[in-house]
């Protein structure tokens, strides 16, 4: 039987697979903004999360599946959510 934990000790956090990871998070954050036009944004992305814009929409299109997101934002991803089945049904 394991030692009791001392008095104290920090409660348990959640385990990492069930919180979003910091950039996903930024992801999200990204898409609640407003954007003038499309160079703002992929300029923000380029340089507030480093990565391209490709590589942006790939991790917010898995984003959308994953009901973390849906639970730490769930306006943004259900907004997003209708676009892409909106436009998926044009298609």
């Amino acid at each position: 039987m394991p030692p009791p934990a001392p008095e104290d000790a920090e409660p348990s956090s959640p385990s990492p697979s069930s919180e979003l990871s910091e950039r996903d998070r930024a992801v999200l954050a990204m898409e609640r903004r407003g954007w003038p036009g499309p160079g703002a944004k992929e300029r923000a992305i380029r340089e507030g999360l480093g990565i391209s814009p490709t590589r942006y929409y790939q991790l917010l299109g898995a984003l959308l599946d994953d009901p973390r997101a849906a639970a730490h934002d769930p306006v943004t991803v259900n907004r997003l959510r209708r676009l892409r089945t909106t436009h998926r049904s044009r298609r």
